[in-house]
């Protein structure tokens, strides 16, 4: 169940970072740059999870300013989101394992400190400007954020136990 107000999703934001995190402690670069189905590394899921954070951001930002806003990306629609994806990898191609996480790192930090600076009515007291559906800032954070550090903690559990 998706969060309704700025302490819940703080707190599902926390706990999924904190999963996901301690997972990549134990993960080695030789095993995070392996590539798997549809030609995919961990590595590539934690880059594009700390990519996506900045599309939010974006989206937000350029919202606010009464830009147009692109979901996903510029050029790009929903049903376009394996070629987006895969555009994607090749461009973060030449990054290390190590700097994936220290992306990622990053990006989470400055989710964090959009979250904490935002208020509730921020957050959720209506749809996001630009965002053209009624989905709220909130909910746009909690897909980027929280959703996805999810679903990369459930693509690496599965990726690691093939490879055993």
């Amino acid at each position: 169940m998706a969060a309704t107000n700025k302490t819940d999703l703080l707190t599902v934001t926390s706990r999924e970072y904190d999963k996901l995190r301690a997972l990549l402690s134990g993960i080695d670069a030789d095993t995070a740059l392996t590539k798997r189905e549809e030609d995919t590394s961990i590595k590539d899921v934690i880059a594009h999870r700390a990519h996506w954070i900045d599309l939010f951001l974006g989206w937000f930002h350029d919202g606010q300013m009464g830009k147009p806003v692109h979901f996903p990306a510029e050029g790009y629609k929903w049903n376009a989101l394996k070629r987006y994806n895969a555009s994607l990898r090749t461009a973060q191609a030449d990054l290390g394992w190590a700097e994936a996480v220290a992306l990622l790192e990053t990006r989470h930090d400055k989710l964090r400190a959009f979250l904490e600076a935002s208020s509730d009515e921020a957050l959720y007291g209506g749809p996001m400007k630009g965002a053209r559906n009624a989905w709220t800032t909130g909910r746009w954070a909690e897909a980027a954020g929280p959703s996805h550090y999810r679903s990369a903690t459930r693509f690496i559990r599965a990726a690691l136990r093939k490879a055993a």
